[in-house]
């Protein structure tokens, strides 16, 4: 995106085509709006990024199929030229940069070979990409402040189907070319696909560059005394001239205007007006030609900016000045005109910009009276009387400039510091301003509420733009500044680098076969329409295109794995974001499902799922024993609900707009903190849950209540770090990578705090059997846990106690349940025991005794079952879990892990 110093931001809006409400297509279902479709098309020329062209922003989609579209505007266009009734030659140069101060001033052909130049060179990009103008004309090329050319409206024709989705043509008659006007207009919904015309080539927009060029060397329009169906014929007639030019200027009286221009200008005309289209050039051909040779030695080339993921050097063409003060020159005091026009836009929205409203204030938009069929009264004389024609679905071609004053009057507090953050000051974590306490007030501030808070959306995005463009050297400070929020217009490309995503990415998207049929395409075909279908981006034709190749982009670089249903609800957030980067998107998808999903797609996956929910039934108990007493008593298992939130991530139970502000913390924690998020949710639920039996369970899950996501990430948070780091352990999870203390979400001040991940040891968890785990309703955790738990210091290759002073409590409650004798033989310092044997009366009551109120004073914190035998420490903390203790885990490997390590005490003989 360019810096909006130059330019303006205008809007314009146009109905798309009404399609019949008793229709449906050929798999059954609706017909897809065309105001739906043009929508999805505009996205890709958002990416169509060049200084001659006017860069789209956004579109907004309204009611009854109108569209409004948000790009760059200028105030001055070539039409204000020719309203003056000159010859361009008398007019007041262009300000070319390319021109050296020593050589003299352009003549009046050079300004005219200049403006044809530019508009050839955004003609000739735009066919790069597959763009046609079609609608180019004096009123669409505009001027900047610096007096270049800027093609505005050239996307009209690329997203509304070449003209099928709306009710007017694409175009003006004027400037039309002969073999346009020869076609006709026709739609595909009138005619078979044989009839439809060829759509509009780059050489059509020749034509009417040649038209436009004409009207600036003689100073006056074309086939203004003609009507339309006169203008059409004389154009259709031109097919057995010989001189087109000669024709033209006899037509409107300007043969002497015409005889006294240079050679090189009658030259470039007569390319451009060439009747057939065999014969006329293209843009880029034309650029090519000799009548240029004095004017594209004063241009550039354009070389669009390496992307952020891409095996090119993003600094391989930076150039500083030998004066380093020379760079702070051009920098003017408007520091918000040095933002990119699409943060511009997103902050004018939140500082209370709405486009509606900008189009009524300047009556493009008029509201319908009620009574909108009034009759019609037709005299014998044939005049009428009632309501005329309905005009609003034809074009009207005017743009209103979006005035910024509202926005710049919300920043006018906002310090210039603010737009320059220092990355190594130690408060870079902070939002820089003059009113920072303001800021940090708004940080504490609900998450809904900082998202539409103007100046604390900016101060995030131009620190995140800040650290996103030197990633991956910063991505400890991504990881940071990403526990505080995301800012959502920066989240995309934050995701990508949680995520780790790095190196060519295209490259290797591209190398992937997407067209041969395969098996999964049937399946693919029938999810598709069901995904996030309440989304208009997901739901366009260009978003079924998408989701369709970047899913079979993953299965087919994955053959080990198979498609299950419900990747492709995986797959919408990561599309959504990167609409336009469908290789971003996979590599986030691809990156995403080994962390947190790895071999849930394998063929037979029910081994990884039993394992996944008997975990998520531990964590229940763990967390909250009261709901999993009940949950169990009623036979609700987790089988019955959990499978779809964990095979998606709950993508599949949520909208997008909760699942962006749930992953912006879920791809912080590790492959745990999805175990959190279910029990987070259940716990809303919880009151309902507890009052209901197993058939009003299953109801209340088939149409899940509105959960309130904020509380659901800040409890899972909270769950995360009071987890022990072994209790999750899964035998067919992805082995741990070594991370950085900033990369975790567990609070350093947490008892469980973050750490990096080290190589298994002896201390370490054991895999045992998936019977043997169902058996056991609290979770283990290893020894090493245990030992971290304990504060114990290292001493040699082991931990030892350390001093506790008389004002810390301790943190945890280690229950030894072997007999007495055992006991005295050696355990672990602080411990206290209860023999199972005597533990609890018959009843299943707990034994009055010293230990039971011990007990009852560490109930809410961890405790720590230990023994000899797996089966009674397992019936322990199931009994212990009946009594509704939350926090019990078992000691995995018993007592004789620890014995090894030197850490079990004997107490002292007493005298």
């Amino acid at each position: 995106m360019f810096p909006l110093k130059d330019v303006e931001m205008g809007a314009f809006t146009f109905f798309a085509s009404a399609l019949p409400h008793d229709v449906c297509g050929s798999n059954g279902l609706p017909l897809t709006p065309n105001s739906i479709k043009i929508l999805g098309r505009f996205q890709i020329l958002k990416t169509i990024t060049h200084p001659r062209l006017c860069q789209y922003v956004d579109i907004s989609r309204g009611k009854h199929e109108r569209l409004v579209v948000v790009a760059e505007h200028c105030e001055q266009s070539l039409e204000d030229l020719l309203q003056e009734r000159k010859p361009v030659r008398s007019l007041v140069p262009l300000c070319l940069d390319g021109l050296s101060t020593a050589s003299s001033e352009p003549s009046g052909c050079s300004k005219v070979l200049c403006i044809a130049f530019e508009v050839l060179q955004g003609l000739q990009y735009m066919n790069k990409h597959g763009i046609v103008h079609r609608a180019l004309s004096p009123h669409n090329i505009l001027l900047d402040r610096k007096g270049h050319v800027k093609l505005a409206k050239f996307g009209l024709y690329h997203m509304t189907a070449h003209g099928d989705d709306v009710d007017f043509p694409i175009g003006y008659p004027s400037y039309l070319a002969p073999e346009v006007i020869a076609q006709g207009i026709s739609k595909t919904t009138d005619h078979v696909p044989s009839e439809k015309p060829l759509p509009s080539g780059p050489k059509s927009d020749v034509w009417s560059l040649g038209i436009i060029l004409f009207e600036l060397c003689v100073g006056r329009k074309l086939f203004q005394s003609l009507d339309v169906s006169e203008r059409l014929k004389f154009l259709l007639t031109l097919d057995c001239v010989d001189d087109t030019i000669t024709v033209l200027a006899e037509e409107h009286g300007c043969l002497d205007i015409i005889k006294e221009l240079p050679e090189n200008v009658i030259d470039l005309l007569k390319k451009c007006l060439t009747f057939h289209p065999s014969k006329r050039p293209t843009p880029d051909e034309l650029m090519q030609d000799k009548v240029f040779s004095e004017v594209s030695p004063l241009y550039t080339p354009f070389t669009k900016p390496v992307s952020l993921f891409s095996s090119s050097l993003r600094c391989a063409d930076l150039t500083l000045p030998e004066d380093i003060s020379q760079l702070c020159k051009d920098i003017s005091s408007d520091y918000l005109a040095e933002r990119s026009i699409e943060e511009v836009y997103y902050l004018w929205c939140l500082a209370g910009g709405d486009l509606e409203k900008e189009l009524v204030n300047k009556e493009i938009i008029r509201p319908k009276p009620p009574i909108c069929t009034l009759p019609n009264f037709l005299f014998e004389d044939g005049e009428s009387f009632g309501q005329g024609r309905d005009r609003s679905s034809l074009l009207d071609d005017t743009t209103v400039t979006l005035s910024l004053c509202q926005l710049r009057n919300r920043l006018k507090d906002v310090g210039g510091e603010a737009f320059y953050p220092l990355l190594e000051d130690d408060q870079s974590n902070l939002p820089h301003s003059n009113s920072s306490n303001e800021l940090s007030a708004a940080a504490t501030l609900p998450l809904i509420i900082r998202e539409r808070d103007t100046e604390y959306q900016l101060n995030r995005i131009i620190l995140f733009d800040r650290l996103l463009k030197a990633y991956p050297y910063k991505k400890n400070q991504i990881w940071k500044e990403a526990r505080v929020d995301i800012p959502p217009l920066m989240r995309g490309l934050t995701w990508a680098a949680l995520l780790g995503v790095e190196g060519a990415i295209h490259a290797k998207y591209d190398a992937i076969d997407k067209d041969t049929p395969i098996p999964t395409d049937r399946q693919i075909e029938v999810d598709i329409p069901r995904c996030h279908q309440y989304d208009e981006l997901l739901s366009s034709p260009e978003g079924h295109a998408k989701f369709r190749r970047v899913l079979k982009a993953w299965v087919v670089s994955h053959p080990d794995l198979v498609y299950w249903q419900g990747l492709d609800s995986l797959c919408a957030p990561f599309l959504y974001l990167n609409f336009n980067n469908e290789a971003l998107a996979y590599a986030c998808m691809s990156a995403f499902i080994p962390k947190y999903l790895y071999n849930f797609f394998l063929k037979d996956n029910s081994h990884v799922i039993q394992e996944y929910l008997t975990v998520f039934s531990q964590m229940i108990a763990f967390h909250d024993p009261e709901l999993s007493n009940h949950l169990n008593e009623i036979g609700f298992i987790p089988d019955l609900y959990a499978i779809p939130w964990f095979l998606t991530m709950f993508t599949h139970v949520f909208p997008l707009h909760k699942i962006f502000h749930l992953w912006d913390t879920l791809l912080l924690g590790n492959s745990s903190f999805p175990f959190c998020i279910g029990v987070a949710i259940l716990q809303q639920l919880r009151d309902r849950l507890l009052a209901n039996g197993f058939n009003e369970c299953i109801l209340l899950f088939s149409d899940l209540p509105e959960i309130d996501i904020e509380r659901c990430v800040r409890e899972s948070i909270n769950l995360f770090c009071w987890t022990p780091k072994s209790a999750t352990y899964r035998q067919h999870a992805q082995l741990p990578k070594p991370t950085s203390d900033n990369s975790g979400v567990r609070s350093s001040t947490s008892y469980f705090s973050e750490r990096p991940d080290t190589p298994k040891t002896d201390l370490s968890r054991e895999s045992i059997p998936l019977n043997d785990l169902k058996s056991e309703v609290s979770p283990r955790i290893s020894a090493e846990d245990l030992i971290d738990l304990c504060e114990l210091t290292v001493t040699g290759h082991f931990k030892t106690p350390t001093k506790k002073t008389k004002s810390s409590k301790p943190k945890l409650l280690v229950v030894d349940i072997r007999n007495s004798e055992d006991f005295i033989r050696g355990h672990i310092s602080g411990s206290i025991n209860i023999p199972f044997s005597t533990a609890f009366t018959s009843e299943g009551e707990l034994t009055q005794g010293p230990h039971t109120s011990v007990l009852q004073s560490f109930k809410g914190k961890v405790i720590v079952i230990v023994g000899n035998s797996a089966k009674y420490t397992a019936e322990f903390a199931a009994h212990l879990v009946k009594m509704k203790y939350p926090r019990i885990c078992i000691l995995d490997g018993g007592i004789n892990k620890i014995k090894p390590t030197g850490l079990l005490t004997v107490p002292s003989p007493q005298i």
